[in-house]
């Protein structure tokens, strides 16, 4: 009874215990090894999704950008513009208001005595201004008047100065002025710039990620057209720099005409003496030259009758001898006989 009571007992409370001790630390065990596994697998499934996130975004940004490529830059501008007016509208706020850019030209047409020396003032005034002289052009008109055109250039600051002087250098015969307002255009220019040169900018980062052949080529004809947008808003820039600068004035220099007396001025004794006067001499003029042509001839006329007149006298005294002899002759024959 007490070797069956006890291993009765000591199964019952010996075996079972143990047996409840074991299972738990394995169900432990067990639990958290699943726990670690599955929080493994989701780190790890978090970082291959945060991976493919990134790559495929990376992937989005650059067919977005080649995108933008391909489309010739429109997008780009507009952004471009919306940016540039943005820090346009931060610096207006700074500053009192942008700066006026006005082109200046002008066409002048003064009558003077001496086109020459009027020229060479004009000349002198536009260099003291600090100004150049452009194209001339000088002939005469078909009454022979002598005429001059030139092209003259000078600072923006000293345009109406130079101007007026030139007006006071003789009779104003025309006047055009013409003031243009291009500060629009030069803001405008200005943008397109900016915007254009930060998209060849990316086109060039583009250029440097490529690593296909087709993406490289497409890209550097992309470039090659913004580039020559980029080129052409630069001249434009120059050209509207230069014209606001330097205002143009184009100055023409004719002689101032002869008077000429009027038809219905009624003729008067100062008149009729300066008319016989220039008769006189016009037929004084004729009568010398009508005897310088026949001089010749007279003198040759001259000559021959000289010499005719000599030989005559030599045939004269012989003849009359002659004549006398032969008188005397007949006459004395009667009487001697």
């Amino acid at each position: 009874m007490r070797t069956h009571g006890s291993g009765t007992s000591g199964g019952k409370g010996g075996g079972t215990p143990r047996y409840r001790s074991v299972r738990p630390v394995q169900l432990l065990s067990a639990l958290l090894l699943s726990g670690a596994l599955a929080l493994t697998g989701c780190t790890a499934s978090d970082d291959g999704g945060s991976d493919s996130s990134a790559m495929n975004k990376a992937a989005d940004s650059d067919a977005r950008d080649a995108g933008a490529a391909a489309e010739g830059g429109a997008a780009d501008s507009s952004a471009g513009d919306s940016g540039a007016g943005g820090a346009k509208g931060k610096e207006a706020a700074a500053t009192p208001g942008p700066t006026t850019h006005i082109i200046h030209t002008a066409s002048l047409t003064v009558q003077v005595k001496d086109v020459p020396k009027s020229l060479a003032e004009a000349r002198t005034v536009v260099e003291n201004a600090g100004g150049m002289v452009g194209d001339e052009t000088t002939d005469r008109d078909s009454e022979g008047r002598e005429r001059s055109r030139v092209v003259l250039r000078i600072p923006a600051e000293k345009y109406e100065e130079v101007r007026t002087e030139l007006e006071g250098s003789g009779k104003l015969l025309d006047l055009k002025a013409k003031a243009e307002d291009v500060t629009e255009q030069v803001v405008d220019v200005e943008s397109r710039i900016t915007s254009q040169r930060a998209s060849v900018a990316r086109i060039r980062e583009l250029m440097d990620r490529a690593s296909k052949l087709s993406d490289v080529v497409t890209l550097e004809g992309e470039l090659s057209t913004r580039q020559a947008d980029l080129e052409a808003l630069l001249a434009r820039q120059a050209s509207l720099k230069d014209r606001t600068s330097l205002a143009t004035i184009t100055l023409s220099l004719s002689e101032t005409p002869v008077k000429k007396a009027s038809e219905d001025d009624e003729p008067g004794f100062a008149d009729a003496l300066g008319g016989g006067w220039d008769a006189f001499v016009t037929m004084f003029r004729w009568i010398a030259l009508a005897l310088g042509a026949v001089l010749p001839f007279l003198v040759g006329a001259a000559l021959l009758l000289f010499l005719w007149a000599r030989f005559l006298r030599g045939r004269t005294p012989r003849g009359a001898a002659a004549t006398a002899a032969a008188t005397a002759t007949t006459h004395g024959e009667p009487e001697r006989d």
